[in-house]
């Protein structure tokens, strides 16, 4: 089957990627409008924060207490996802108000758009999952419960790997601005920690497992995020309080630059060629001279007119 068109994808997606639902969920979660990575060394700064927001998002007490269990994770994963409908284009208007200055709204509609299609996606299939779970624990009937397990089965991969992409790239927002996924991050993770922090709630921890569970996560968020942000200033001048539409365009990767060449050859790319010279003067492979240069001619003998 010939690849798909589109914007969103990139054309990456065939028949077979649906047997695979980790490529789906690849070119769903992380479209080909979302811009590249600038930095490595910030790829790997972003692992470590998806890594962390996860622990904010779902809460280390659910494999503490009890044993695990997978209903409430979803359930916890469902109720970080409504935080983010709301909390996202919450935070996403403050920094458009701050922007407002030196740009405007209508030179990032676009982005925005595409950032909020992608967060309500992402929430509908955390939803769906949420729906396919109940659905196949509150039945009996076995053709059901095989029917509707694959298509759980099936989206529980393609959510849990949607949910990384998203983490890293925080819904598209670089598209907006390279510094919102980590601004989106620091808040998100601390709106997740304050109701604990402000009920006390450990969730049957001891004092010191609750204060580094519930601290724990937010606070490397926020120190991950502010050496994201400052790298991103430092090497790419791109500061959160500036208008995206002010930024410079981001410079391209510089292609590596071709080694010296050695004195007598040629540049890259070009055949090698013997030194030129004449090859007649060479006493090693003519001992006999150029046959062609003029010979020194014998003064004239009247005796001997001919040269005889």
């Amino acid at each position: 089957m010939a690849r798909t068109r589109g914007s969103w994808t990139g054309g990456t997606l065939t028949a077979r990627s649906l047997l695979k639902p980790q490529d789906v969920a690849r070119a769903v979660f992380h479209p080909a409008w979302i811009p590249q990575p600038l930095d490595p060394s910030v790829e790997q700064l972003k692992k470590f924060r998806v890594i962390a927001g996860a622990v904010a998002s779902l809460g280390v007490y659910t494999f503490v207490q009890g044993g695990f269990d997978f209903t409430e994770l979803l359930e916890n994963a469902m109720t970080a996802s409504v935080v983010l409908l709301f909390l996202t284009p919450l935070t996403v208007g403050a920094m458009l108000y701050v922007w407002r200055r030196t740009g405007t709204v209508g030179q990032l509609r676009v982005p925005l758009l595409n950032s909020l299609k992608l967060l309500l996606l992402f929430v509908g299939c955390v939803a769906a999952l949420l729906m396919l779970v109940r659905t196949t624990n509150g039945t009996g009937n076995p053709i059901v419960i095989i029917g509707v397990g694959m298509t759980m089965m099936w989206m529980l991969v393609f959510t849990a790997y949607g949910a990384v992409r998203v983490s890293g790239n925080f819904f598209g927002t670089a598209a907006v601005h390279r510094c919102l996924p980590p601004l989106l991050a620091v808040v998100t993770s601390w709106l997740m920690a304050v109701p604990d922090l402000v009920t006390g709630d450990l969730h049957g921890l001891s004092l010191t497992l609750g204060v580094v569970f519930i601290l724990g996560a937010p606070v490397t968020v926020t120190a991950i995020a502010l050496l994201e942000m400052g790298r991103l200033r430092r090497r790419y001048g791109i500061r959160l309080k500036a208008h995206p539409a002010t930024l410079a365009p981001t410079p391209g990767p510089v292609p590596p630059m071709a080694p010296p060449v050695p004195p007598g050859m040629p540049p890259a790319g070009q055949p090698y060629l013997p030194p030129q010279g004449n090859p007649y003067n060479n006493p090693y492979t003519n001992p006999y001279g150029n046959p062609y240069a003029p010979h020194p001619q014998p003064p004239y003998n009247p005796q001997r007119p001919y040269g005889g």
